[in-house]
């Protein structure tokens, strides 16, 4: 049994790119491979409840550096308990967000120190890094429309980051687009503007080139979602 296949899903709010990785997971599934879903913050019951924390909109006050070290108390907690021992079975593990949107919004949005954040990634992450980022990149204006339709269609609220004003969603955009720059073997750059279907095609096609290029997790029946 080999070590599975790490997959994450960035992008600024309303980008596509969780419903890019549900399609990518039933895809996964239909063909027989143990694929399970998890995200970042969350994912476990302890990372469940820091997530909770750091969305909510009545938590206006908190501090760039207390919200940086949460994110990455809920990413120690997920790694450890669910992404680590997944991959150990090798299952593919698909995962929506991950260090990158550390770098991009608590980085380039939040100005924070970036050996800072790079030092507490590797912590909080233990070292491991995704073997394929797909990045859904989009006018921080089209993402927040689509982000408020998507609210008003459930009857919901925006949550904290949502209610940043523009500047701030177009600062984390060019900081997904300079680790895309830096990291071209890892990142895949995919433009959120085009057809769910499109874009489902071309993720699915890079996945399978992945697959096929030695990195074999096992098949079987379906896991269940993280």
């Amino acid at each position: 049994m080999t070590r599975g296949l790490f997959l994450t899903f960035e992008g600024g709010e309303g980008s596509g790119k969780t419903t890019q990785l549900k399609a990518l997971l039933a895809h996964l599934r239909a063909l027989g491979r143990e694929a399970i879903e998890t995200r970042d913050p969350g994912g476990t019951p302890i990372g469940n409840q820091i997530r909770q924390f750091l969305l909510d909109g009545e938590n206006a006050r908190m501090v760039a550096l207390t919200e940086l070290l949460l994110y990455e108390a809920s990413r120690a907690q997920l790694v450890r308990e669910v992404i680590r021992p997944a991959l150990a079975d090798g299952r593919i593990v698909l995962c929506d967000r991950f260090t990158d949107s550390t770098v991009a919004y608590q980085g380039d949005g939040r100005g924070l120190e970036p050996d800072l954040i790079t030092h507490l990634n590797q912590l909080a992450a233990d070292g491991l890094r995704p073997d394929c980022t797909f990045l859904l990149d989009l006018d921080p204006a089209a993402g927040l429309r689509r982000a408020g339709e998507r609210l008003s269609q459930v009857r919901g609220r925006r949550d904290r980051l949502e209610e940043e004003v523009l500047e701030f969603h177009q600062r984390v955009r060019a900081g997904f687009q300079a680790i895309a720059r830096a990291e071209p073997g890892r990142v895949l750059v995919l433009d959120g503007a085009q057809e769910i279907v499109t874009i489902e095609g071309q993720i699915r096609r890079h996945v399978a080139a992945l697959l096929g290029a030695g990195r074999e997790p096992v098949a079987g029946r379906p896991a269940a979602g993280g």
